[in-house]
């Protein structure tokens, strides 16, 4: 399998798991995926989602091991991966509004600086994301045409910078349907800025 679309496929399934795979984690599958490490991928994701009682669907499960099994995936951990349990799914509420207590829009700021009008981006959004303990985070949504993996790892970077340790970077391809969890997120969320992709629409 080319190495482009075994990228894809590993950001997709990262995609899926996002509010599921806890974000000290996600971010950080992210940021190999995005180095060019897909390979440290296989060997330790099916792994974590065995620690961490993360459960997949069919669909998922298919996806994982065409993805991560030519990568060295060990088999009997991913056949290890547990059944989806809708009752286990974590409950996020999302919010457009920040919290009283957040750190401003210098994120924000920055974010539209580093990305409006780039080439192969449609929109940059954000929202708040309430977890069932109150506690609250800042989500970048990001629909894009290209560079999906290395526009993920960019804008990571770039939150860590400001000061965010564990960034959630939603970067969605705009030919792929969104996951319940991203619908949510979108619904609830606020325009940053548009890209290249949405400008030239706008202008069309």
């Amino acid at each position: 399998m080319a190495v482009r679309e075994t990228e894809l496929l590993c950001h997709e399934l990262l995609l899926r798991l996002a509010g599921r795979l806890p974000d000290r984690h996600l971010w950080r599958y992210r940021d190999w995926l995005a180095g060019g490490a897909a390979d440290v991928i296989a060997r330790m994701l099916p792994g974590t989602l065995v620690r961490e009682r993360i459960g997949l669907d069919d669909g998922e499960h298919r996806l994982l091991s065409q993805a991560l099994l030519p990568l060295g995936a060990d088999p009997a951990m991913v056949n290890a991966i547990l059944p989806a349990d809708a009752a286990e799914t974590p409950e996020h509420g999302f919010d457009a509004d920040a919290p009283t207590d957040s750190r401003g829009d210098s994120e924000v700021l920055v974010l539209g600086a580093t990305l409006r009008g780039r080439s192969g981006v449609r929109e940059v959004r954000t929202t708040w994301r309430r977890s069932s303990d109150g506690t609250t985070k800042r989500v970048v949504l990001v629909t894009a045409t290209a560079d999906h993996v290395g526009l993920t790892g960019e804008i990571q970077r770039v939150l860590r910078a400001l000061g965010e340790p564990e960034p959630c970077v939603e970067v969605l391809p705009a030919d792929l349907k969104p996951t319940p969890y991203h619908r949510a997120a979108l619904t609830e969320s606020v325009l940053v800025c548009a890209g290249a992709e949405e400008l030239a629409g706008r202008r069309g």
